[in-house]
């Protein structure tokens, strides 16, 4: 009996050596860290399981971005093209007096600006004269609104308030064929509406802040007038 029971537990002390012996020894794992070019160019969506490249993010343009501007330089040659539209010049004039008639002032830009261009002239500068002439057409002075007279033309005293036109359009053409003969020594394009127009030495003026002591005695009349277009072109672009 004790030889069978030494038998037994041979045998079961060799089954477990066995079994031993047959284990694999321990598994090392190595642990890669991942390439920085690869992690630089991937970005963790909210589901974690999910990565998007970074080229195929769209870009987000702000909706603040401002765009700048640039103001044109201002004009100094009476002869030219003016930039300002009829439209915003018809703005700046009712920005400037609220209680001028919307509906003339809008068909007076018009004139100014078709007739300046029929002979050449900048209407920038023939608008802005025209506002100070006329303090945005409030006059007050000599020159009274129904002689259609919107440049002073012929304003000397009470005896001689001024010239009196038959309607605006000739008024302006006036205006302008006035402006010409400083700033040019080039012949009307239109007839002659303007009596005063014989009395300029030709090409005299050819800058606006050469009407000062010729246009005008006021030393500071091209300084005005240069004030007038700066701010109108503030007001317009």
């Amino acid at each position: 009996m004790k030889k069978y029971l030494y038998s037994i537990t041979v045998s079961i002390f060799l089954v477990f050596l066995f079994s031993c012996a047959s284990v694999p020894p321990e598994t090392t794992f190595e642990i890669q860290e991942t390439p920085s070019d690869i992690t630089e160019s991937m970005i963790v969506t909210e589901d974690p399981l999910i990565e998007v490249p970074l080229t195929e993010v769209p870009v987000i343009v702000p909706e603040d971005i401002v765009t700048v501007i640039e103001i044109p330089e201002l004009p100094t040659y009476i002869m030219g093209r003016g930039m300002v539209s009829a439209e915003n010049m018809a703005l700046f004039l009712m920005f400037n007096n609220p209680a001028a008639d919307a509906g003339f002032v809008s068909m007076l830009m018009e004139i100014y600006v078709e007739e300046a261009l029929f002979e050449g002239v900048n209407h920038d500068i023939a608008f802005a004269q025209m506002c100070l002439e006329t303090g945005f057409l409030r006059f007050g002075g000599l020159v009274q609104p129904e002689f259609n007279n919107f440049a002073g033309l012929g304003a000397i005293s009470r005896e001689q308030p001024g010239l009196i036109f038959p309607d605006p359009r000739t008024g302006v053409q006036a205006h302008i064929q006035h402006l010409k003969a400083y700033g040019s020594e080039e012949p009307l394009n239109g007839e002659l509406v303007n009596p005063r127009f014989r009395f300029v030495r030709r090409g005299s003026a050819p800058t606006y802040n050469d009407l000062a002591g010729t246009w005008a005695v006021d030393t500071l009349y091209g300084v005005k007038i240069n004030s007038l277009l700066q701010r109108l072109y503030d007001f317009s672009f």
